[in-house]
């Protein structure tokens, strides 16, 4: 059937409202559903301490609850998804935290995700990215499970930049990278050409790696001076931070020389590409392995729109995790230590 442009902005018009209504209608279900699960933990909390004297009464109740419920309402009330909603309840025993009002716009698959996490303060952090950024449960659960928190964090105490800041470009910035997405070998020695397309080849899964506020620009973006042609890997622009993002890459150890020739890039995109209401342009190094020592002591310490940081193209383990725990509180201590000293 042929349409005319005023019936085809008709048509799509009456879609929008029909998408936006059911989309509305899917948020209130869902906040109502998850109110209600919390409820339903909460009494059989409550009806097992009841019961306490009885040490086999918590898995009675929830056995022939899941039972008589699934009898009368049909799937969704197994004896698994009662002891979610029974440790859904623990877990945000308050339902007036503001926290807890913010659970109630994720989905319960996402809710039940950001429920094993153990602390409290990084449950949160999901929690409000999960719900700020409308992430879906197979990106939380890979974030989750990439450590994605922590690696934020040992990159902001390793700056230790102020809270006066608006947004600190470090809050933006995660080490080491995860790029299991990338389907490549683990040891890309001298073949950064490989690296880079395979970024390139899986941009969506790499955006999304660096987190908020990041779009795409240019690979192999040309800058030159009256003598010199120099290109920089790839540029990204963050549009809250308002800088443009370059990023340098490097299948080897980071060295002296990267650092500098990074330093120089920034410089270079600052006096020539950088717009009038943008703000100073940050470069990221990313390399298979970096030396703290040459950290500290080179401009990266001190240089708040200078950083490297690793990539892996593995997910990491717990120990790992763990260990990047560990360096971060270690870094801190450090950090405390030569502040006081100055």
């Amino acid at each position: 059937m042929e349409l005319s442009n005023n019936e085809h902005s008709f048509y799509n018009e009456i879609k929008d409202l029909l998408t936006q209504a059911r989309n509305q209608a899917y948020r209130a279900v869902n906040s109502i559903m998850v109110q209600t699960y919390w409820q339903i933990g909460k009494r059989i909390v409550e009806q097992e301490q009841q019961g306490k004297s009885r040490a086999d009464y918590g898995d009675y109740l929830v056995t022939n609850l899941s039972s008589y419920l699934s009898d009368t309402f049909g799937r969704g009330f197994s004896e698994a998804n009662l002891r979610n909603m029974r440790h859904f309840y623990q877990t945000f025993p308050d339902f007036d935290q503001s926290v807890t009002h913010r659970v109630t716009n994720l989905s319960w698959t996402n809710i039940r995700l950001t429920m094993r996490i153990d602390d409290p303060t990084e449950r949160d952090y999901y929690i409000k990215e999960a719900t700020g950024q409308n992430w879906s449960s197979r990106v939380l659960e890979r974030n989750i499970k990439s450590g994605y928190y922590r690696r934020l964090l040992s990159t902001q105490h390793a700056h230790a930049l102020s809270d006066s800041d608006k947004h600190n470009p470090a809050d933006f910035i995660k080490d080491p990278y995860i790029a299991e997405f990338l389907d490549v070998p683990e040891d890309l020695t001298g073949k950064e050409s490989i690296l880079e397309k395979s970024l390139i080849s899986n941009l969506q899964n790499f955006l999304l790696e660096l987190g908020k506020g990041f779009s795409f620009v240019e690979r192999q973006m040309r800058i030159s001076t009256e003598t010199s042609h120099f290109y920089v890997d790839l540029v990204f622009y963050n549009y809250l931070l308002k800088c443009f993002v370059v990023v340098d890459l490097k299948t080897t150890k980071l060295s002296h020389g990267d650092i500098g020739q990074m330093d120089m890039y920034v410089r270079m995109f600052d006096a020539m590409k950088r717009g009038e209401d943008d703000n100073p342009t940050i470069g990221i190094i990313l390399c298979s392995e970096k030396d703290e020592t040459i950290v500290k002591y080179s401009v990266l310490n001190e240089n708040k729109q200078l950083f490297a940081s690793k990539y892996k193209t593995v997910l990491p383990t717990e120990e790992e995790l763990a260990e990047m725990m560990f360096l971060r509180n270690l870094k801190l201590v450090e950090t405390r230590a030569d502040n006081d000293l100055t």
